[in-house]
């Protein structure tokens, strides 16, 4: 496969990551209006995307489309789980 080819498609698939972590806005309100959810998910989120980064960062050349559909799972994964105790 084409070298420009694999590299949109990790641009894609860096797009959707994205977007799939912004539904955890929606958990984040339901949280603070008092249905809260399980802190299962947004835990295991946080991990999972902070390795991924760890990974892609400290590879010889870095994997830019990781490092940034990544942080959104960071930022969103921790606020989730935090607005869970308040």
């Amino acid at each position: 496969m084409k070298e420009r080819t694999v590299h949109q498609i990790g641009w894609a698939a860096s797009i959707m990551s994205v977007i799939m972590y912004i539904s955890y806005l929606d958990q984040i309100i339901h949280n603070i209006h008092g249905n809260k959810g399980s802190i299962i998910l947004p835990i295991v989120t946080t991990i999972n995307c902070t390795a991924w980064v760890l990974y892609a960062y400290l590879k010889h050349q870095k994997d830019w489309p990781i490092i940034i559909c990544s942080l959104p799972g960071i930022v969103l994964g921790t606020i989730t789980a935090i607005t869970v105790f308040i």
